[in-house]
């Protein structure tokens, strides 16, 4: 156990545990050695069966970030025009005294007029939601749809294994087959790619379905590189051929599912002809792909986010979902899929946010993908109060949101009250009215869950918060204070809080001496069904769905946009991250940011040539909704008719001000209310 940390006291030397913070599947745990009450380095945590002593290049220069010379340090208080990036510091009492009297006039009025934006620059239960929430919710302000990641695969989930449930990661490494599906482990899924690899040298296939020939395809034995947004035809097209060469676990199907009729009629309309139009991959590679799955037993697909950024998202998790009962493949502990692991995590939510704070209030809901537009949106009786005033943390929304051009805008509105919270004058707090320094992840209490395996990880701060940085919890805490909020919740120190998170679910002795603890679940948690839908069973059609007037049973949904129907912009564009960076995150760290060199769109060396592009030529990346500069580069990582974005730089280190967002749209995926990132139509030129 480190000594170094028993209570809140820190000791100058030693080695201390925590975990990462950041939005990867690995949640990975750490070691900072601290001499003197500096951080000299941080290293994977080698006990951590998981991390096993590895982290990714991003967060191995975690100190970087953490000493950088341009953090916040200081309140500071705008002293230009919006956007100018103007500020001059002030004092704690002041910034506060100041922010609590604007947002308790702005109240007075009408509370829903303020807005929360925040998602998950942290990970972190106490960091993320806790007394954030519980000031929001005694405040009254709107509610913020956190949806800008995953929450079309959350509901494709739930309406199809009942939750965000899978199997565990450990076990792929004795598959025979895995399917890597719209995910680049290599760069966002270290430690899975490590199991991956364990599994081929005993072994096994490996087989990438990905639109970019990622890093991963690259390793992998085979790769279908199909257009984006087809992954559902693709499953369908699977499932036919599984029926008819009766490549099926009759039983398991008859036992464990619901809806099986209905799904077959519709499997049986996906020929691998069909969907090798619709795809544009091979109707040998389909076909190949379901001999594989249908003989080759345990059978594994890990599946990620990426490809639920279109408007068919959900569809496309449920039908994905779908095929590992077909061939019984769950009745194996090396069997079966994960997308995320997060509902195996018994979190009291309830006990972190105080929903009681509400006192019956309803207060409307605010989707953080149309930021932009309801930025600009004037007061109605459908929306609501104009909002008046953003209080932004753990996010970055005018690099990160859609159509960026739209939130740039919203964000410049003199009349809009902002405050950031945060490490770096990011493109967000460049038109903030007060940035306020917050901790990083070595300077403050936390405890995580994960969504790539199952042990919950506690993070102890390592040093002194630098400068006048505080902890989000310590901000709306003294926020709250000073609106003249009372009650006792608001006094609940980090550690009480680290400790409420799971109450007496997890040991948090075992998290105090070793860092993690890991959740109790079955090897094979659904070889005899019990899957925690409303049936019990894997749910091929959803009752549920069904009684929203919405189609039961998973199914091929075009994208929004769909390359060859538009004459004027002729490719689609995907925006995956680029390899370094996390999100907007790590953008403005040296080095890092000398290993992207600057920002780049693939493109197919046949879409190039059409259009005298050349790698290295400044290209014009543009449709209705704006335009973006950039560096090509011609590349074998492009598919024909789509080109690759890579994202997300801050606006202001593009070329010319812009990055990749600023030709999304804040269009909706078919369930869950989430972004649609990748189904975007662009045309490309030398600039």
């Amino acid at each position: 156990m480190s000594k170094a940390f028993p209570h809140m006291g820190l000791n100058a030397s030693g080695e201390v545990k925590g975990a990462c913070p950041h939005d990867c599947p690995d949640t990975c745990s750490l070691v900072t050695t601290v001499e003197n009450g500096i951080a000299l380095k941080v290293r994977g945590n080698p006990d951590h069966p998981h991390t096993q002593g590895v982290l990714c290049t991003k967060v191995s220069r975690y100190t970087e970030r953490t000493y950088h010379p341009e953090r916040v340090l200081h309140p500071l208080k705008r002293s230009g025009p919006k956007g100018s990036g103007r500020f001059e510091r002030v004092s704690w009492d002041h910034a506060l005294g100041d922010i609590a009297q604007r947002l308790q006039s702005i109240a007075a009025k009408d509370p829903e007029a303020i807005v929360p934006y925040s998602y998950a620059g942290t990970m972190g239960l106490v960091q993320g939601e806790s007394i954030a929430a519980r000031f929001f919710n005694k405040l009254g302000a709107s509610l913020l749809d956190r949806t800008i990641c995953s929450s079309a695969g959350t509901e494709g989930l739930i309406h199809t294994l009942g939750g965000k449930v899978g199997m565990k990661a450990e076990f792929f490494a004795e598959s025979k087959l895995i399917l890597i599906w719209g995910s680049n482990s290599i760069t966002s899924n270290l430690h899975f790619w490590r199991l991956a690899q364990e599994a081929r040298r005993r072994g096994a296939k490996l087989v990438c379905i990905d639109p970019r020939r990622t890093e991963t395809a690259d390793k992998c034995d085979e790769h279908l590189q199909l257009k984006p947004g087809t992954d559902a035809a693709l499953a369908l097209a699977l499932m036919h051929e599984l029926i008819v060469n009766n490549w099926l676990a009759h039983d398991y199907l008859a036992e464990h599912t619901l809806g099986w009729d209905g799904l077959r009629e519709r499997a049986l309309r996906w020929s691998p002809e069909r969907a090798s139009e619709v795809c544009g991959v091979t109707v040998e590679q389909i076909r190949s792909l379901a001999r594989d799955w249908g003989t080759m037993s345990p059978a594994a697909i890990r599946l990620n986010y990426g490809m639920q950024r279109v408007r068919g998202g959900a569809n496309a998790v449920r039908a994905v979902a779908c095929l590992p009962a077909l061939t019984g493949a769950w009745r194996h502990r090396a069997g079966g899929m994960l997308l995320s692991s997060s509902s195996m995590f018994p979190v009291d939510h309830a006990a972190l946010r105080c929903p009681e704070l509400l006192a019956g209030r309803t207060p409307r809901t605010i989707n953080m993908i149309t930021i932009g537009d309801d930025l600009l949106r004037p007061a109605s009786p459908a929306f609501g109060p104009a909002i008046q005033a953003l209080v932004v943390y753990n996010s970055n929304p005018v690099a990160v949101a859609p159509e960026s051009g739209k939130v740039v805008a919203g964000f410049a509105r003199d009349d809009l009250f902002t405050v950031v919270l945060e490490h770096f004058q990011t493109d967000t707090a460049d038109y903030a009215d007060y940035i306020l320094p917050a901790t990083t992840q070595l300077e403050h209490w936390d405890v995580h869950a994960s969504y790539g395996h199952t042990d919950v990880l506690l993070n102890r701060p390592a040093i002194a918060p630098m400068g006048e940085a505080r902890p989000n919890t310590e901000i709306f805490r003294e926020l709250a204070q000073r609106m003249g909020y009372s009650e006792p919740c608001f006094a609940q120190d980090d550690l009480s809080l680290c400790r409420s998170a799971f109450g007496d679910r997890v040991d948090f002795d075992r998290l105090l001496q070793q860092g993690y603890a890991s959740i109790e679940m079955a090897d094979a948690p659904f070889a005899s069904g019990g899957f925690p839908t409303p049936s019990g069973r894997c749910e091929f059609f959803s009752e549920r769905l069904a009684r929203q007037g919405l189609d039961g049973l998973p199914d091929h949904l075009p994208n929004h946009e769909t390359a060859g129907t538009s004459a004027k912009y002729p490719l689609a564009m995907i925006s995956p991250p680029a390899r370094n960076f996390l999100n907007s995150t790590f953008a403005n760290l040296r080095s890092l940011r000398d290993i992207e060199v600057e920002p780049i769109l693939e493109i197919h060396e046949l879409d190039a040539a059409t259009r005298r592009i050349v790698s290295g030529t400044v290209v014009r990346v543009f449709n209705d909704r704006g335009e973006y500069h950039c560096k090509a580069q011609v590349s074998a990582r492009a598919r024909r008719g789509v080109v690759n974005g890579l994202g997300v730089w801050w606006r202001k280190l593009g070329l010319r001000g812009t990055n990749v967002n600023q030709l999304t749209s804040q269009k909706l995926t078919d369930l869950g209310r989430g972004p649609v990132f990748y189904d975007c139509l662009v045309e490309v030129e030398a600039a």
